[in-house]
């Protein structure tokens, strides 16, 4: 089983995409990185939260991101990732912490159809 991870951003509109994949995909945990000014996501019993701070510098950003997930994922061997909250930076900031990780990054996202992997 797939560790979740997924970006919080204050997009609100997109946290729809988030919390059904939350409800529906098949993992044993679920890492939100979170945007401080995001607000109040709601989250469920096997969610961690990553609080970052967006207005940091790209390297500063990436570097908490890298020691977050260095603690939260050692040992695994990929993730599932999903990218539909946030902006560029941030999730520059997130894809680049995971690939020094090291783990491989399974896109996905929740469709009509259900959870869908997309690379």
């Amino acid at each position: 089983m797939m560790e979740l991870v997924a970006f919080i951003g204050e997009d609100k509109e997109h946290w729809g995409q988030i919390s059904a994949l939350v409800k529906k995909m098949d993992s044993d945990r679920v890492i939100l990185v979170k945007n401080r000014n995001a607000g109040d996501f709601p989250v469920s019993v096997n969610t961690e939260i990553v609080e970052i701070d967006s207005e940091r510098p790209m390297g500063e950003l990436k570097e908490f991101i890298l020691e977050a997930m260095k603690k939260k994922l050692h040992g695994d061997f990929e993730v599932a990732l999903s990218l539909a909250s946030g902006n560029g930076k941030e999730h520059m900031a997130l894809i680049s912490a995971l690939l020094s990780v090291p783990v491989g990054i399974r896109l996905v996202v929740y469709t009509k159809e259900g959870v869908e992997f997309i690379n």
